[in-house]
């Protein structure tokens, strides 16, 4: 990022809205949203600065804005705390309003009205002699905002406004009232609000940064997403889309914001990002999260590419969802279990790949697939624990290559897909020596299924993971007392978390045996219905690291045959 198009500095409320400045809230950027929770937060926070022995400041994070001339400011991210800030000082100034109105001190209170509107609310422009809002809020939201609250009205109508029109007149309420609560003990109650307003404003400070266009805009989203300050990126694509038909077709805004809307609804604006990187990626070619935006803009620059965006968006929208929540998608049983396995294994490098097949295969070739992808993901990545960089890349290009029918059948695929396979050899090896650390809720549910299949492919029964009837038995107890002398203390947790260590086991059984030495679990162990553990008991007449490893390879050659693709062989 070149150092002319990006500036960081920390700024007053009082600084930011001096000099003639003016802050925009983007037209399409979402409405007033602020609820109770973070209006008594705000006002705790203002509180803590105000006693005398408080606070000498209080953070109020960042705000990212965008501007061409250092002047006139598009409010990136910030509008709510912006917005309620301003509100705060129109409740102070409709309160000194009625000071005035009652001839309470009525000079002065007016003297006060007009300079914190001069101050926060509005100045007098030197060419033209008018006033103008140093804040514009979004179009939704500002003609209430202009209308109503910036000119003090006492009465405020309710009727045929929007939800968040009405949760911004509720805020302005909200505060008039506490303000009210806090000078009524007051002798000169019109000091004591100015008071406030200007000890707020001198003592909430912000992070400011400001950038020269929306480019250097989502690149700063990035960098604050990476440090863990959570902005919306969905917002700044979202009035990029909105800007290119606001300069070019005024007829597609109203269709734009309500499809938006519905994929939003349907997704959440946190998922949003990780969708359209997944679309895209699935279409267009690889794109990391960091370089998304950089990448759609020239991409998309008429109205018509917007609309084919959000057609491809529409299409992929159900797959992407039925990945992420299978629970209420309508897909067979079958491929929801697939996909709750694939969400439980935390692998989500196919989703572009399982997007494209979804559009372009049958259902049989997708099921094909998908049973692949759960086996490879096995393989790879919770058994290899291999890179996943390389991984997502192939899968994007595999995805690219069905997307324009470069490859159309299911066995040039999965030939496609074949480097993400380790073969036998390999599997063998990483399964005789893998760990997992079950204290992860997501880990022992892993070890469990695990455990499952292989009971499977021995001719055992089909044992629900997720019910409560089996649990996961540590032949060396997590907490081991006597009788565990064999294994060293140094290498005790690794050899405790060793799938070698693990089996299933009736939760009534397992607990018995609870820590017991293995000669008295063994006893428990041979009771149990499930074909592995008994063959573990019947087998093992010790419990040692040698009897450990020996076991564990067993399994590791029970695991290669649950998990092949015979294509492969």
């Amino acid at each position: 990022m070149v150092a002319t198009s990006f500036n960081t500095e920390n700024r007053t409320y009082r600084q930011l809205l001096g000099n003639g400045l003016t802050y925009r809230v983007p037209p399409f950027q979402r409405d007033y949203s602020w609820s109770d929770e973070e209006w008594e937060d705000l006002w705790n926070d203002i509180q803590s600065v105000l006693l005398p022995n408080g606070e000498p400041a209080h953070y109020m994070g960042y705000l990212v804005l965008q501007t061409e001339d250092n002047r006139n400011f598009e409010i990136v991210d910030g509008q709510q705390r912006l917005t309620t800030l301003s509100l705060i000082v129109l409740a102070a100034m409709r309160l000194l309003q009625r000071l005035v109105k009652e001839n309470k001190q009525a000079e002065d209170n007016q003297k006060r009205i007009d300079q914190l509107r001069a101050s926060y609310i509005g100045y007098l422009d030197p060419v033209t002699l008018t006033a103008s809002n140093k804040l514009s809020l979004n179009r939704n939201n500002d003609d209430y905002y202009r209308n109503y609250l910036v000119t003090l009205k006492e009465e405020l109508p309710q009727r045929g406004f929007s939800a968040s029109t009405l949760t911004m007149r509720r805020a302005f309420e909200w505060f008039e009232n506490r303000l009210s609560n806090h000078i009524k003990e007051e002798t000169d109650p019109g000091k004591a609000l100015a008071q406030f307003i200007e000890t707020m404003s001198d003592k909430l400070f912000f992070t400011v940064i400001t950038v020269s266009d929306e480019l250097n805009a989502y690149r700063v989203f990035e960098t604050l997403n990476a440090r863990g300050v959570r902005l919306s990126a969905t917002d700044l694509l979202k009035n990029y889309l909105f800007s290119i038909l606001a300069r070019q077709e005024e007829v597609g805004i109203k269709e734009l914001e309500r499809r938006w809307e519905l994929i939003v609804g349907r997704l959440g604006d946190e998922k949003l990002p990780e969708f359209l990187r997944t679309h895209w990626n699935s279409r267009y070619g690889f794109a990391r999260q960091s370089e998304l935006f950089k990448i759609i803009r020239p991409n998309v620059k008429t109205p018509k590419d917007v609309f084919t965006l959000l057609d491809g968006m529409d299409e992929d929208i159900d797959t992407y969802l039925a990945l992420t929540q299978p629970e209420a998608s309508h897909w067979s049983t079958e491929f929801k279990q697939n996909a709750q396995i694939l969400r439980m294994f935390s692998v989500q490098q196919p989703y572009s790949l399982l997007i494209t097949a979804r559009r372009c295969l049958g259902d049989e070739d997708f099921k094909k697939l998908l049973n692949a992808i759960l086996i490879i993901s096995l393989r790879y990545n919770i058994i290899g624990s291999k890179n996943p960089n390389e991984q997502e890349r192939i899968y994007n290009s595999v995805a690219l290559k069905i997307h324009e029918r470069k490859i159309t059948s299911i066995e040039e695929i999965l030939t496609a897909l074949k480097p993400l396979y380790p073969n036998d050899e390999q599997f063998r090896s990483d399964f005789s020596t893998k760990s997992m650390k079950t204290t992860r809720s997501r880990n022992a549910r892993i070890a469990k299924y695990i455990l499952a299949k292989l009971e499977k492919q021995l001719g055992g029964a089909d044992i629900d993971i997720d019910s409560a009837t089996y649990s996961l038995e540590h032949i060396l107890p997590q907490s081991p007392d006597e009788g565990w002398e064999a294994f060293p203390d140094r290498d005790l947790e690794n050899f405790i978390y060793r799938l070698g260590n693990m089996t299933l086991l009736e939760t009534s059984l397992n607990r018995e045996i609870s820590n017991k030495s293995y000669e008295e679990k063994r006893l428990t162990l041979q009771k149990s219905k499930v074909l592995l553990t008994r063959k573990l008991a019947e087998e093992n007449e010790n419990w040692t690291p040698e009897r450990l490893d020996a076991w564990q390879r067993e399994l590791a050659k029970i695991a290669t045959a649950t998990w092949r693709i015979s294509q492969f062989d």
